[in-house]
């Protein structure tokens, strides 16, 4: 799968074709979902084609699996040489399209000079031919190197709205729609290059794990619109309490998180009980009726890194506090137990008892 021997004009043209239908679906704008549009858009594959269209009937969206699968059976097997290769060619599209542009733009002006020179000199040579007629095609020829230069403009500015929208649409992919924050493909990104980042010896990072209290309640009691609200609110709470690189996330559900780069265990531990204490005092009421829902509580866990361990353990230890807390009663922050390598003190418990 070769994109870089189309030409520049038919590359640019499927990929107008394909940013659209990619930013409607489920999955993010990535080398995959475009290899799989592109193809769409170029007719080239027909079975694509044809799968792509029944499972999208009646306003349906590919999500991730969907993506992989389709790039899987009808493009080819996935593997991380190939994925690399389509970003290049989706990349290089792009660049060559921007310098085929500055080029052309470049030799205008040159012949546009030049141009300009020959009638200067043929106006003033009394031995010239039809002077009148050389001069009226010069302009003529000015005019059209003038409307090509409208043209290449026109297209560095459409090259730069895709740019934009590419960006735009990227960072879309990681934000949750409901709570706007960070999604768990976003919160993953985030803590991916928080602990890929040079160790700086300062303590650090953390993470809370948080969680409302009884959340099916709401929902059952007072209905899925009143358990968005709450949603947003909480969110609203973490939001506002995160600063600099740290990064507050709805990890699933009624469950957050919130990454802190730069905060040692003391300090990620004061904040969690602040959040606890802000969301207990909350009095929210229905939108419909005003009337009051019942106390919300959330639950936290909070988890520092040890060096050395996995992503994947340090998320298991933040969570398996904030399920002790739930245990405990809710409405409550603990303390991870330690990496056991780390030989550091275990469950610590801070917060006030449980209060729903």
């Amino acid at each position: 799968m070769k994109y870089s021997n189309e030409s520049i004009e038919k590359s640019a043209e499927y990929l107008r074709q394909a940013l659209p239908l990619m930013s409607r679906q489920a999955a993010a704008l990535h080398p995959v979902s475009y290899a799989i549009w592109y193809e769409y858009v170029s007719g080239r594959n027909p079975a694509l084609r044809a799968s792509i269209d029944q499972l999208t009937r009646n306003g349906a969206v590919l999500d991730e699996a969907a993506t992989t699968e389709l790039f899987r059976k009808h493009v080819a097997e996935l593997d991380e040489q190939l994925v690399k290769r389509v970003s290049d060619d989706f990349n290089k599209i792009m660049s060559d399209m921007n310098q085929s542009a500055e080029q052309a733009s470049d030799h205008a002006d040159r012949f546009g000079n030049a141009l300009e020179q020959w009638s200067a000199t043929q106006a003033q040579s009394p031995s010239a031919g039809d002077t009148g007629k050389l001069l009226l095609q010069t302009r003529e020829m000015q005019q059209s190197i003038a409307t090509m230069k409208e043209s290449l403009e026109e297209s560095r500015n459409e090259i730069e709205r895709l740019r934009k929208e590419v960006s735009r649409a990227r960072e879309d992919a990681l934000i949750d729609s409901l709570s706007g924050l960070k999604n768990r493909r976003g919160f993953d990104k985030a803590l991916a290059a928080c602990l890929g980042a040079p160790d700086s010896g300062e303590p650090g990072p953390s993470l809370l794990i948080v969680d409302i209290d009884h959340f099916k309640h709401v929902n059952d009691r007072y209905g899925h619109l009143s358990g968005d609200r709450v949603i947003r609110i909480v969110a609203q709470i973490l939001k506002e309490n995160v600063k600099g690189r740290d990064t507050a996330a709805r990890y699933g559900g009624e469950e957050f998180a919130i990454l802190l780069p730069d905060t040692p265990l003391a300090g990620a531990a004061h904040l969690a009980e602040k959040i606890r204490a802000t969301v207990e005092k909350l009095i929210i009421k229905r939108a419909s009726s005003k009337e009051p829902l019942a106390k919300i509580t959330v639950s936290l866990g909070v988890a520092s890194y040890s060096a050395g361990e996995s992503a994947s353990d340090f998320i298991a230890r933040a969570d398996a506090a904030l399920y002790a807390a739930k245990n405990q009663g809710r409405n409550r922050v603990n303390i991870a137990e330690a990496n056991k390598d780390a030989g550091k003190e275990a469950d610590k418990v801070a917060g006030s008892p449980a209060g729903a």
